[in-house]
């Protein structure tokens, strides 16, 4: 099939590798204009953009996918399919009756679960044991149209949303191609999902990252795992803002409840720093990111902050 491909992150790259080295043509990428980046916000063209050039394919970085000149350009090339991955904008009507086997979105959750724009990082948050990937056609609801295929993957008790969506991003990566594969043979039918088990994930911003230390160790653990990368979880240490990388749920010792600590309190040991947390059970802290600083391993951090042993993060 001829397919005009649409993705911005690098999360959509897999995809675009895989359907370059399928038995499909990728005449075109369409994704986000360029963005400033950096300390010199200087404008840098998005992982996609970068290697469909690199690939020699032609990009497309329209405002908006309503731009009439662009909805002319993507008649013009005529698609058989759109496939989709992460793309940021919202594909108007006019433009998804124009390939004749519509598009077809690669959505990071097993649909109707977790529609939005965060579903990995809800399924993080949430204590998921698996999750998945979905192909489905778009059509104007959010996540809703019908289902053309499904793929699972376990969620590891490590996991952050950054490791487990760089795992979910190759095998979704295969699953777009045979499901593509299916639409041209005519082996697939699109399946409406179901009404029961739909629950939404919207983007979690900077200020939900905030770690609310009167919450249980679990929930503390999950949400930086959740927030790990992006947002990046964080504390307040000393009125200062403290980046957090992944916590470790203490109380495997008894020396972590020999003194139980209050939601917040530090305690500072030779090679370790936990965190009090709501249901009496603290956290080793791991990787830390003290405001204007590179990130580093708590002990180290605390090891230069006179009297942290016994003060409160909040």
């Amino acid at each position: 099939m001829r397919l005009v491909f649409a993705g911005t992150p690098q999360v959509a790259v897999p995809s675009l590798d895989a359907l370059l080295a399928s038995r499909h043509q990728v005449a075109a990428v369409v994704t986000r204009p360029d963005a400033p980046s950096g300390r010199g916000r200087r404008l840098v063209a998005s992982p996609v953009a970068a290697r469909a050039q690199d690939a020699g394919v032609e990009v497309f970085t329209p405002p908006t996918p309503r731009d009439p000149h662009f909805l002319d350009q993507l008649r013009s090339l005529a698609p058989d399919c759109c496939p989709v991955v992460a793309y940021g904008g919202l594909v108007p009507p006019a433009a998804l009756a124009i390939p004749r086997h519509g598009w077809v979105n690669l959505h990071f959750s097993l649909l109707p679960a977790w529609r939005g724009a965060a579903p990995v990082q809800h399924a993080v948050l949430h204590g998921d044991d698996v999750t998945g990937a979905t192909t489905f056609l778009l059509e104007e609801g959010l996540d809703t149209g019908p289902v053309l295929g499904t793929m699972t993957e376990a969620v590891r008790p490590d996991d952050t949303s950054g490791t487990l969506l760089d795992r979910l991003a190759v095998g979704g990566a295969a699953l777009l191609v045979a499901t593509l594969d299916g639409l041209e043979d005519g082996s697939l039918t699109a399946v409406p999902q179901p009404a029961d088990g739909v629950s939404f994930a919207p983007k979690l911003r900077p200020e939900d990252a905030r770690v609310d230390w009167s919450a249980p160790a679990f929930h503390v653990d999950r949400l930086v795992r959740a927030c790990t990368p992006a947002p990046g979880a964080w504390t307040v240490a000393r009125g200062d803002r403290l980046g957090l990388g992944p916590v470790r749920p203490g109380g495997e010792s008894g020396a972590d409840e020999a003194e139980p600590l209050a939601p917040g309190q530090v305690r500072v040991e030779k090679a370790r720093v936990l965190v009090g947390c709501g249901d009496g059970r603290p956290v080793v802290l791991g990787e830390v990111r003290p405001a204007g600083r590179r990130p580093m391993a708590a002990a180290d951090w605390a090891r230069g902050v006179r009297d942290l042993d016994g003060a409160r993060l909040g």
